[in-house]
């Protein structure tokens, strides 16, 4: 997450597209950015089938998203701040950037957490409605009260077609990575007020080296084959002892869950 916000932003919105990576490559503040996964290793989207690339209408992927039911996503409030419905499709069952393979859905509804301000201030968490579903397996996500699942320690997994180095380029490839999750006393002392603890949650190395960057936005943290928190911003990616920052999800469990049921 280099700079703030883990989005990255295609080139066909030029503009919006600089803002976002001038916001992202901002140290110590937060902006949307996007960024490919940092110290991790290819993967594809077979083994992790509801892994989703959210793109402009042209397909150039600028975050990333979870399947959690056949016509639902869930994914970044940062991502979709200046979208609509009509600028976005979610791709599914493609690994590769580049490939033509897979399923493509056009976007019916966008929800934003009608609090999101900025991601240094929490409620970072959307969903989309898909026009058409999704054939493709959905991941479990956690409920209100799975909060022990952030005991620090934890081992998360991480996903994205982020950049691989801070302002560097970007993975064509999906990868992924695991991390520890970080106490919330640890995590404040890196990013003092930034951190709201009821809404984020810190993971990773004290000594850096691994962590989700430029173009990961919106992706999963999966914590026990669950999915616990969102890419959501961070000090640069992979920095020591400036750990990513995730949207806590249970704390927004039962919101999301009101979304899918719609």
């Amino acid at each position: 997450m280099s700079g703030l916000t883990r989005a990255r932003r295609a080139a066909a919105v030029a503009a919006t597209a600089a803002a976002a990576a001038t916001a992202l490559l901002a140290a110590p503040s937060a902006v949307a950015a996007p960024q490919p996964i940092v110290g991790g290793t290819t993967t594809t989207t077979s083994a992790y089938p509801f892994m989703m690339q959210i793109t402009d209408a042209s397909q150039d992927q600028f975050c990333g998203g979870t399947l959690v039911s056949p016509t639902k996503v869930v994914t970044a409030a940062h991502c979709m701040t200046g979208e609509t419905t009509g600028s976005v499709r979610v791709v599914g069952g493609r690994t590769y950037l580049n490939g033509t393979d897979g399923t493509v859905a056009r976007v019916g509804h966008i929800w934003i957490h009608p609090d999101y301000r900025r991601v240094t201030r929490g409620d970072d968490v959307a969903v989309l409605t898909l026009s058409t579903p999704m054939p493709y397996a959905t991941a479990p996500y956690v409920s209100s009260s799975d909060t022990a699942v952030y005991a620090a320690g934890s081992t998360a997994r991480v996903l994205g077609w982020g950049t691989t180095s801070s302002g560097g380029t970007s993975s064509n490839q999906l990868r992924t990575a695991t991390v520890p999750t970080v106490s919330d006393s640890s995590c404040a002392s890196s990013y003092r007020t930034r951190f709201v603890p009821s809404d984020m949650v810190c993971a990773g190395y004290s000594s850096g080296g691994v962590d989700t960057c430029q173009g990961d936005s919106g992706g999963p943290l999966l914590i026990g084959g669950r999915l616990a928190g969102i890419t959501s911003w961070g000090d640069g990616c992979a920095a020591a002892g400036y750990p990513g920052v995730y949207t806590r999800l249970t704390t927004f469990s039962d919101e999301v869950t009101a979304q899918v049921g719609r």
